[in-house]
């Protein structure tokens, strides 16, 4: 059945407890939304084949919970990861403030240096946002991360934040090609298409 799938890439969905990480999940995997979603105890786990550029990956992605009190799950959950999309919420200012704790956990954790990194600005249907996008992009940028924001209950660059993560991971091919590879660049100025059609940042 898995003939023409050219790999299985682990994707992890980590930020702040309540920002729509699972939302965002269940918008990508089940085009469904919940507005009355209940907060994600320890991992949660789906599994979605999607075609970039003509080929087709299959990806498990992790949702996480954002407590602290669930931390005790984090090293085998960050192990092997090749793509993360990191989550904040854009009516909420603590959620981006704490960004970078989650970028240190991501940094202590991981196996591999280059893997791809999302950031993601959810909840921009609401109208009391606390961010611009100009905060976001800067913040990705410093980080050599990807950028989009997304709503999880219009749709709105839910699809492309997956297939853009997906589309540079691909690009990276000691990321999936050979599980034994181990250090390798950081991702940062090759790429010349800096915007693409969907609005989402390439850095």
């Amino acid at each position: 059945m898995d003939d023409d799938v050219l790999t299985t890439l682990k994707i992890l969905i980590i930020g702040e407890s309540g920002v729509g990480k699972s939302s965002l999940l269940l918008r990508f995997t089940d085009d469904t939304f919940d507005p009355e979603l209940a907060a994600t105890i320890g991992v949660d786990f789906k599994v979605k084949t999607i075609s970039v550029d003509g080929n087709k990956a299959k990806l498990a992605i992790w949702d996480t919970a954002g407590q602290e009190r669930f931390r005790t799950l984090t090293p085998s959950y960050y192990r092997g990861a090749q793509g993360v999309i990191l989550v904040y919420d854009v009516t909420r200012r603590d959620t981006f403030a704490k960004l970078d704790n989650w970028l240190n956990e991501l940094e202590t954790y991981c196996t591999r240096n280059d893997l791809v990194k999302m950031l993601v600005g959810n909840k921009i249907d609401k109208e009391n946002h606390e961010l611009d996008r100009n905060e976001g992009l800067k913040f990705a940028r410093k980080h050599s991360m990807l950028f989009i924001e997304a709503s999880a209950k219009t749709r709105d660059g839910v699809q492309c934040a997956f297939e853009e993560l997906v589309e540079k991971i691909i690009q990276t091919p000691g990321l999936w090609e050979s599980e034994t590879q181990g250090r390798g660049v950081q991702l940062s100025d090759e790429d010349e298409h800096a915007q693409r059609g969907c609005g989402c940042s390439v850095l």
